[in-house]
């Protein structure tokens, strides 16, 4: 069987294609769908009919042919489907499906050409994906093709197409967004064919979803956060530290659904107030919470992740500000979960991260540092932190954790339940330390710990997918 030479998706950039995947960058969602379309120079294009959203819209179209007689192309049925929803999610996805295709009278044909693509954008992220977008049975000049995304198929010497053509592109200004296109056939004629003149274009599935995330409020600002100091050095904002002793109250939260903030097995006690001579005031802001290196750390509450990053005493930290503007302070992870970015949106016992050592607490058991700053207390900058024991004594376990990081594509009105993600943590050893120039040192950093130093934090963000 001959096989057909394929060009190098390099070679695409010589094409001037119609389908250019531009739309409107503004905000919201949008989606489009056709299942055919000609565009002839000179000449008004045609083809089945387009498909655009926001809202929901699906059609259902039986034989298509152009001209009337089928020569250049004939199909059996379009199927078209859209969607598109704004809000503090936008949401987006097109559809379109042709059956038994021909075009030229069979110099191409195909059991099913699918184009399908989506588009997710929130506050804290955007993403999207190709769907189930393929080809199946193409045949290309007598000859069985599987394509690949993007690939460039030579036909003789009046043309080619390109299969699975695609594209993503994200945007994080003004606020996060995802715009996606995709064509699952496009041919492209080089000279005359079939009754059509050279530089005519004819697109097979074509799906484009586009979803901006509204431009949300300013992210929370963390009080002043702890820094390695004396009780006499200010607390790190240039203003001498308010409080010399803690506070003794214990403020009602303002709403339930709270979660205890390790999963799993662990142990604390309560230690807040307790003497410490390096972090502002002289005194300890909150409770270690002591579990194995990795456990999951949890989100407390349904709330806005920020001041994701290194701190010289906390290490590898993070806060929460819960939705009445409670705000908790997480210090010593040894890694980050993909929801533990600047302006997330996590529900209570989403996983965040991983206990771990950080900071200033690299030669102390793994324990994660845990503070609670009441909303009317913020004014008092760091030292506005309260005990947070009595919270976590009455905050429930959860029994099982979530590692999800954005919404799944399953359709509207289809109930399905799937196993969710996860990880329960069976035995660990830190290598960090280890280098792959130096065989010995995997075996010797397993028998020891090891963490980044005090002075700058390690070259990359820890992320665990």
């Amino acid at each position: 069987m001959r096989t057909l030479p394929l060009l190098s998706a390099a070679a695409l950039v010589l094409a001037a294609s119609a389908s250019t995947g531009t739309a409107d960058r503004s905000g919201g969602a949008t989606a489009r769908a056709w299942g055919v379309k000609i565009v002839v120079p000179g000449q008004a294009d045609t083809g089945t009919r387009l498909l655009a959203a926001p809202g929901d819209n699906v059609a259902f179209d039986g034989p298509y042919a152009f001209p009337a007689d089928g020569s250049v192309v004939s199909v059996s049925s379009v199927t078209t489907s859209v969607t598109a929803s704004s809000g503090a999610q936008a949401i987006a996805q097109a559809t379109a499906e042709v059956t038994s295709l021909s075009l030229f009278k069979g110099d191409l044909t195909a059991t099913t050409v699918t184009g399908e693509t989506h588009a997710l954008a929130s506050s804290g992220s955007a993403s999207g994906d190709t769907g189930t977008t393929a080809i199946d049975g193409l045949v290309v000049l007598g000859q069985p093709v599987t394509p690949t995304a993007n690939e460039q198929i030579p036909l003789a010497d009046w043309g080619y197409a390109i299969a699975l053509e695609q594209k993503g592109q994200d945007t994080r200004q003004p606020a996060p967004g995802y715009h996606d296109f995709v064509t699952a056939l496009d041919v492209f004629l080089t000279a005359d064919h079939g009754g059509l003149p050279a530089g005519s274009e004819l697109q097979i599935g074509y799906a484009e979803a586009d979803a901006q995330a509204a431009e949300g409020e300013p992210l929370p600002l963390a009080p002043s956060e702890p820094i390695t100091t004396t009780p006499a050095q200010n607390a790190g904002n240039g203003k001498p530290s308010r409080l010399l002793k803690p506070l003794t109250v214990t403020p009602k939260l303002g709403q339930t659904g709270y979660a205890f903030p390790v999963y799993g097995n662990s142990g604390f006690a309560d230690t807040f107030g307790a003497l410490r001579s390096d972090v502002p005031g002289g005194w300890h802001h909150g409770d270690d919470i002591f579990a194995p290196l990795g456990t999951p750390v949890l989100a407390v509450a349904h709330g806005t992740v920020f001041s994701v990053g290194w701190n010289r005493t906390g290490g590898w930290r993070l806060w929460l500000r819960d939705d009445k503007g409670n705000e908790f302070y997480y210090a010593h992870l040894s890694a980050y979960s993909p929801l533990a970015v600047d302006g997330a949106i996590v529900n209570a016992a989403d996983v965040i991260g991983f206990v771990g050592n950080t900071g200033d607490a690299q030669h102390t058991p793994y324990h994660l540092h845990f503070e609670v700053h009441p909303v009317g207390l913020l004014a008092l900058g760091y030292d506005g932190a309260v005990d947070p024991t009595t919270y976590l004594h009455s905050w429930p376990r959860p029994q099982s954790v979530r590692f999800e990081a954005a919404a799944g594509w399953l359709p509207r009105g289809l109930s399905v339940v799937a196993p969710k993600a996860g990880a329960v943590l069976l035995q660990e050893s830190d290598i960090s330390t280890a280098s792959g120039l130096d065989p010995g040192s995997l075996s010797r950093a397993a028998e020891g710990a090891g963490g980044p130093p005090l002075e700058q934090p390690p070259a990359s963000r820890p992320v665990v997918p």
